[in-house]
């Protein structure tokens, strides 16, 4: 689909029921499962899977995961052989999920953060698992043999509830957002095997001026897209090469600010491989912005090329592309359903 020249329509083809409370967070497993699989969870303390029963057919619940966490599940993510499935809860634990045909068994609890845990992330290779909490804290675990983790680091640098946790598609790096308005980076610092921060996103750096809530890399990694309470939807860049070779100047700078298209908290963003961002927010609506090649010479110009009113009946707390590039887009909401649209160009 060439992005610039053509209309872009998002087409509702199934609304999924069965959540009793809000929909908190999505993810979508890995492209090598076929056909695709969605974990969604919310406020009923549960976790449901679906899956399309074909290439063209319908979503169907797969599996219920309950009795486990005693309080909202906030997020979920797949690793990335999709053979695991973490939940982040409000119960203050991390529970990790193996998939065994077609069957789910909670197989560890990841204890430590004081209050909420807020968001988790696996890295790329699935070697290492990042939470996020209320108690302001990062905690990232090391994933050893027989489904065993052990917190390597404890990082103290937010001053403020940590809303999402987000590792670098293929460097290990680690972005976390926060309540506290700011972006961090982190990273290892080889000399010492521990964990530090390289650098903080703020108003300084022409960062947010309100709780940052999510984040999202693009496919190559080398922009990340940030959305706040502040209303706008931001854009950073890095070199890649040097952020590969591990070189500590490669530092995030902000490319360009998409203000002026919500007027209510901004509390998803997600990028497609194909290069598409797609908002979510408390006006109940998705937006989709594009790379305009023909904006500014200094750096990338995105536009607004769909706007999707009463996507929900209430606020969208998240948006997320399924990676295998087909064009579909789940979204949650406080309505306590999950929507799957289709991406399509008009002539």
């Amino acid at each position: 689909m060439s992005l610039r020249d053509e209309r872009l329509e998002l087409k509702e083809i199934q609304r999924l029921e069965g959540h009793a409370d809000r929909v908190w967070g999505l993810a979508w497993s890995p492209a090598a499962a076929a056909p695709p699989m969605l974990a969604s969870c919310g406020g009923d303390k549960t976790v449901r899977i679906w899956q399309q029963s074909s290439p063209s057919g319908s979503f169907e619940c797969k599996a219920v995961l309950e009795e486990t966490h005693t309080r909202t599940v906030r997020s979920c993510a797949w690793s990335p052989s999709g053979k695991l499935l973490a939940t982040a809860s409000f119960d203050a634990t991390t529970a990790i999920w193996e998939h065994i045909g077609d069957d789910f068994e909670c197989v560890s609890t990841l204890e430590g953060h004081e209050n909420e845990v807020k968001s988790v992330s696996w890295n790329a290779s699935g070697s290492l698992l990042a939470t996020c909490g209320r108690d302001k804290s990062v905690w990232i675990w090391e994933v050893l043999p027989g489904n065993e983790f052990e917190c390597v680091s404890v990082l103290q640098g937010h001053t403020q509830d940590v809303k999402m946790v987000q590792w670098h598609p293929s460097v290990d790096v680690l972005i976390s957002c926060s309540y506290d308005n700011t972006i961090k980076v982190w990273a290892e610092d080889g000399d010492n095997d521990d964990w530090h921060c390289v650098q903080t996103l703020d108003e300084s750096t022409n960062g947010h001026s309100s709780t940052v809530w999510g984040l999202s890399f693009n496919a190559s990694g080398d922009k990340l897209v940030t959305c706040s309470d502040d209303l706008t939807v931001k854009i950073w860049g890095t070199d890649l090469i040097k952020l590969q070779s591990g070189d500590g100047n490669a530092m995030w700078r902000h490319l360009c600010t998409l203000s002026g298209y919500h007027d209510r908290t901004i509390f998803s963003v997600h990028w497609s491989r194909e290069g598409i961002i797609a908002s979510g927010a408390a006006d109940d609506a998705i937006r989709l912005f594009v790379d305009n090649k023909d904006g500014l010479v200094d750096g990338p110009m995105y536009e607004l090329r769909l706007k999707k009113d009463k996507a929900h009946d209430m606020d969208v707390n998240s948006v997320q592309w399924n990676s295998s590039d087909n064009g579909l887009l789940a979204s949650a909401s406080d309505d306590g359903s999950v929507k799957i649209w289709k991406l399509t160009s008009l002539p």
